[in-house]
């Protein structure tokens, strides 16, 4: 009915209609869900028709948000008392740790859904990789906020972040590290050592073991380097380093040493006797070494020929002295007369048939004049003059009897017809003859050149010739 003056209105209908839906199973990490039975996914309609419909009656239009591990912030257009009214908006945040997934803000539209889905999900970070010869513990897995902490295996050092810690953004901190191998081998020397020069040598024969040698890291030794002689080898009087260097698979290195000292027993120095010298083995005052006493010509030996430095740093014997040859003439026989010249001088026997003789006077001119190289080489002339019974014999004042002369000819084959020379060595054997006057420096030569003992040609080059 109508009347006059009055408009007749037609009164707003609101049609709801609530579908019962079966909640679903939600877990941690989905989304957000509703305390009511209601779903809180929001489907898109189209707007409904004009006029517009009034809501003022129902002030729970769209479901309550709940999102679990996160937050809604709803702003009502009719208050705070309307937190789920028709054109709520809401804006959606996630708790610490956890990630928005979806829209951030939705608003509560006509068709009594939300204009959108949102959820929260755990931050996390990838597994991280394996660390070669190394390890890492993690404080919460792959969580937001949880720190791993790296180690290497012993003989390792870690280069690179110690630590990375998962961020926000789902990525770890830093980079990831690794362990190298810097710490050097061990090495061990064997222990130094000292030794004593074997008789009668300078050196030592020194043995050693190996050094011991460990690698911290993988056990493995590239090699070992010797720096001087190997073992076993001869070391000489002194201190020797030997040095030995490892390197592992890295190219570390590390080095030990170790001396060897070498001590020769030495005896006190001998002086040569006046008139004299010496002839040593070795170096002369060394353990084992032997020093033999020479006179030098004119001047025999007086006491013992030989000493010998022993391992008490003391010498054998004692020392001799060179005294003036003494020749006894006054003998039985021309053997006794050799007997004490023998391995002492060389003698050089001049024969003729009397002192007028111009061989014999250009012979005696020549050895006066040669007295000193005579001395040197130790040769004594024997002279055998004349006939008998004024035949003379003599050796420098001391005179022959008339015997011993007629010995030596019969020994010599020396006739008293022309003039003749013999040369013997220090044995009584016949090296040269001369039926001419021979020159010093022929004598010399020949003498030097076959007579002389290794000891003699050794004291010539050491001395010198004095005679010059």
């Amino acid at each position: 009915l109508s009347g006059p003056g009055m408009v007749q209105e037609a009164a707003p209908v609101l049609l709801v209609f609530l579908t019962r839906l079966v909640s679903a199973t939600w877990h941690e990490g989905s989304g957000y869900y509703t305390a009511e039975s209601h779903t809180n996914e929001v489907y898109v309609e189209e707007a409904p028709p004009e006029p517009a419909l009034d809501y003022r009656r129902v002030p729970q239009w769209c479901a309550t948000l709940n999102i679990y591990r996160g937050e809604a912030t709803c702003y009502s257009p009719r208050g705070g008392n309307y937190r789920s009214s028709l054109g709520t908006r809401c804006e959606l945040s996630c708790a610490r740790g956890y990630r928005l997934v979806g829209r951030s803000a939705v608003q509560c539209l006509p068709s009594r859904h939300w204009s959108g889905m949102a959820y929260c999900r755990q931050i996390r970070c990838h597994v991280l990789p394996a660390v070669l010869r190394g390890s890492y513990v993690c404080s919460a897995g792959v969580q937001m906020d949880s720190r791993c902490d790296y180690t290497c295996l012993p003989g390792y050092q870690l280069e690179g972040d110690r630590s990375r810690t998962c961020m926000e953004d789902g990525r770890w901190s830093g980079s990831e590290p690794i362990c190298v191998d810097v710490e050097p081998p061990k090495i061990r020397c064997p222990e130094s050592r000292e030794r004593i020069a074997e008789p009668g040598k300078l050196t030592a024969t020194v043995y050693w073991d190996p050094p011991r040698v460990k690698d911290s890291a993988d056990g493995i030794i590239k090699r070992v380097t010797l720096r001087g002689p190997e073992p076993g080898s001869e070391f000489p009087e002194g201190e020797h380093v030997i040095r030995y260097t490892a390197y592992d698979q890295a190219y570390n290195r590390a080095s030990c040493k170790f001396r060897i000292r070498v001590q020769v027993r030495r005896c006190p120095v001998l002086k040569p006797p006046q008139h004299g010298y010496l002839s040593c083995t070795s170096d002369g005052n060394n353990y084992g070494a032997t020093c033999e006493y020479l006179c030098d010509g004119g001047y025999e030996r007086q006491g013992t020929s030989l000493r010998v430095c022993q391992s008490t740093q003391q010498w054998t014997g004692s020392n001799p002295l060179c005294a003036p040859m003494q020749i006894n003439t006054a003998v039985n026989s021309a053997a006794s007369l050799l007997d004490q010249f023998y391995e002492k001088r060389r003698l050089l026997v001049i024969s003729a048939p009397d002192s007028a003789n111009r061989y014999y006077k250009m012979q005696i001119s020549m050895l006066q004049q040669a007295t000193c190289g005579l001395d040197l080489r130790h040769v004594t002339i024997v002279e055998l003059v004349g006939q008998p019974p004024h035949e003379v014999g003599r050796i420098r004042e001391h005179q022959l009897s008339v015997g011993i002369i007629e010995e030596l000819r019969q020994f010599l084959h020396l006739t008293r017809s022309h003039f003749n020379v013999v040369l013997l060595d220090k044995a009584g054997t016949d090296r040269e003859r001369y039926i001419l006057p021979t020159s010093p420096d022929e004598l010399f030569d020949f003498i030097d050149t076959y007579l002389l003992s290794e000891q003699e040609a050794a004291q010539r080059a050491q001395r010198g010739d004095p005679c010059d």
